[in-house]
């Protein structure tokens, strides 16, 4: 059996195919690597399974990416759930998705944990000092790398400018750019169609990589057709899946209580993510914070940080913000209760933000498969992709203000964490340098800014 990580140098060369043994694997691996936020977790996913393994082509890779966008919820969670499913039907959907949220759902229990048993330790603050610059980078170069693939001329250029004055000069909504920019994708399908084909305006991004494992000729499998007796059972499933917990939580604990609030709050607060968490962070913070009091602002705070750190989706800081929800529910006295408490709380809480992910792919999907090569249904896609590039240059924007000037603009510029993150970049764009090790050498950066002070 070849081993998928080894790079076929034969472009004209099928790659070999993939086992349910094998994706597990790499979804696994996925699960540890995903940093950088959606963004960077979207081109770990694009440099590994486009270009490297060739699993699937760019095109296809796109066609997915831009459904996931239009849906709420963690796009680049929801895209290995796609592509999963794509590969190995349900099972591997699954398998996806679940392996993608996994490691940083056992991570954060931990931190969580270790956060309110040993308190702020301030060689934290110095490795956080040092990422927080690298992530700035990652998210830039996520943005340089989608854009330069997707964004094929002027036309998608200018929406992507466009998009990210939207958001950054005029704070509209993240939904409302996403309707604007299908409406003009869907007008430019129909009188300008060269510039709105996915991979068009230049060539084929796809050729100079080779064949793919799923082609943009690859046939749709059986299992990735429409039926709506599909549609239907996976609604139903979805629906007892859901009702079935929050019932019993109901029922256990009373619609008052704390697991079952948990349970109906980030149930919705999982369909308004649209725009990524920072979209919903507000949403997050009002409720658990302000009217629930399940944390304080600062420990909010602190959660988003670990969960800027920390591989998966930045939603999963809802892990942290449900552990400490649940161990403040219970007197501190009761260290061992509050811990089993805060567990089972993180656990209900990310049960209830990722189910509709799952269920918005395995349900939706076939659709969208069956509009592939559509140009009526891509070319608003194609818009939304270059919006999205916008709207990603903009976090990274937001991040250097934040980082580099932390007082604000009148405050003073922060020297050497912008220095920290050139670097990154600069290792990111020259020399190709690994996401991990960036974030590696940057938290070390941190440690010896602490303890080597330079002023």
């Amino acid at each position: 059996m070849k081993n998928p990580d080894i790079i076929n140098t034969d472009n004209n060369q099928n790659p070999p195919s993939v086992s349910v043994q094998q994706a597990f694997l790499f979804w696994l691996k996925l699960g540890f690597i995903s940093f950088g936020g959606p963004a960077g977790q979207i081109a770990i996913m694009h440099q590994e399974l486009v270009e490297r393994r060739r699993w699937i082509s760019e095109r296809r890779f796109l066609h997915a990416l831009n459904y996931c966008m239009l849906l709420p919820g963690p796009e680049a969670q929801q895209l290995a759930i796609y592509l999963g499913w794509l590969m190995h039907r349900t099972t591997g959907g699954i398998i996806a998705g679940l392996l993608f949220i996994l490691p940083s759902l056992l991570l954060l229990i931990l931190l969580s944990w270790v956060y309110l048993r040993f308190g702020h330790l301030p060689a934290v603050s110095a490795v956080l000092y040092g990422i927080k610059p690298a992530v700035t980078a990652i998210v830039l170069f996520a943005a340089y790398r989608i854009g330069s693939r997707a964004l094929k001329n002027a036309v998608l250029w200018t929406l992507a400018a466009l998009a990210f004055c939207a958001i950054f000069i005029l704070h509209a909504p993240f939904p409302l750019i996403v309707l604007v920019a299908a409406l003009l994708g869907a007008l430019g399908g129909r009188f300008l169609p060269q510039y709105f084909t996915v991979g068009g305006g230049h060539g084929a991004v796809t050729n100079s990589l080779g064949k793919a494992l799923i082609d943009d000729d690859t046939p749709i499998p059986d299992h990735a057709r429409f039926h709506w007796s599909r549609l239907l059972t996976i609604v139903i499933v979805g629906l007892l899946l859901w009702g079935g917990l929050i019932g019993f939580l109901c029922i256990q604990y009373g619609w008052n209580g704390t697991l079952t609030q948990m349970g109906w709050f980030f149930t919705k607060a999982a369909l308004l993510t649209f725009g990524g968490a920072y979209a919903v962070l507000p949403y997050v913070y009002q409720g658990a914070v302000e009217h629930f009091h399940w944390l304080s602002a600062t420990q909010m705070m602190d959660g988003l940080a670990l969960g800027e750190t920390t591989p998966g989706p930045l939603i999963m800081i809802v892990t942290f913000v449900g552990f400490l929800g649940g161990w403040n529910t219970l007197p501190l006295s009761a260290a061992d209760t509050s811990l089993m408490t805060g567990v089972i709380a993180s656990l209900v809480v990310t049960y209830f933000t990722f189910l509709p992910s799952f269920l918005f792919i395995l349900a939706g999907a076939p659709l969208i498969e069956s509009t592939h090569g559509n140009l009526k249904f891509t070319a608003p896609l194609s818009g939304i992709t270059a919006a999205v590039v916008g709207v990603i240059v903009n976090l990274a924007v937001f991040f250097a203000w934040h980082i580099f000037w932390p007082q604000g603009f009148s405050g003073a510029f922060d020297g050497i964490s912008a220095l920290i993150g050139a670097c990154a970049l600069l290792a990111l764009l020259r020399y190709k340098v690994g996401i991990i090790p960036v974030i590696t050498v940057c938290g070390v950066a941190g440690l010896l800014v602490f303890f080597l002070p330079l002023a």
